[in-house]
């Protein structure tokens, strides 16, 4: 945990930029009867029921010091589909990086060992070189600061009905556009000596006696 809370607060450096990555489900629905268009005094009516439309998978790249994020759509969260999106991170988005301070949950697909499944180990090698990685604690996602952009992006993006791929794919990308146009970012003010006070719960009991060195 502190490990993560340390990246937040350390000054930013363009040749190693800190990036958070997490993955979200996104089911598509559509209408089944068209909405009642709105009228003086009355908002627009849709109906209780929907059809499923099928489910996509949202793979999120936040960097917060950049005030930049991307969103890839798949078709699920495979060991494949994210060794793709580390290379794309090394490749298209952060080529210049030297190193990029990636935060990941413990999902058990993020794993840098994933890459030498999909790729020849030279190249496997060469994108995990580029990389480090910097995992919350089990049951300590909500440390990534992706969690917090994927729910920016539910609340002004998702929060409706979108039954087709590429409406879904389109409406992201306008959000996205206005989201880094405006130079959004999140503003983290969890520390690690709060941590030590609000989680000490979570720290092992230790009795301070430096006399018993062994």
């Amino acid at each position: 945990m502190e490990d993560v809370l340390d990246l937040y607060t350390a000054p930013a450096d363009p040749a190693r930029p800190l990036v958070c990555f997490d993955e979200s489900p996104y089911q598509r629905i559509s209408e089944t009867r068209l909405p009642l268009p709105a009228a003086p005094g009355q908002l627009e009516r849709y109906d209780h029921e929907y059809a499923r439309e099928g489910v996509d998978n949202l793979f999120l790249f936040f960097a917060p010091f950049q005030n930049w994020r991307m969103v890839q759509v798949t078709d699920q969260r495979t060991k494949r589909d994210f060794a793709w999106c580390m290379r794309d991170l090394v490749d298209v988005y952060f080529p210049e990086a030297v190193k990029i301070q990636l935060v990941l949950d413990q999902l058990n697909t993020h794993r840098l060992a994933v890459l030498y499944e999909v790729f020849p180990p030279a190249e496997a090698k060469r994108i995990c070189d580029k990389l480090e990685v910097h995992h919350t604690p089990k049951h300590g996602s909500w440390l990534n600061m992706a969690e917090i952009e994927f729910a920016v992006l539910k609340e002004q993006c998702l929060a409706r009905r979108i039954g087709q791929r590429a409406e879904l794919v389109a409406e992201i990308g306008r959000w996205l556009a206005e989201r880094n146009s405006a130079r959004m970012t999140v503003n983290w003010r969890f520390t690690t000596a709060e941590a030590r006070i609000k989680l000490k719960h979570l720290y092992p009991k230790v009795e301070p006696n430096l006399s018993n060195r062994p």
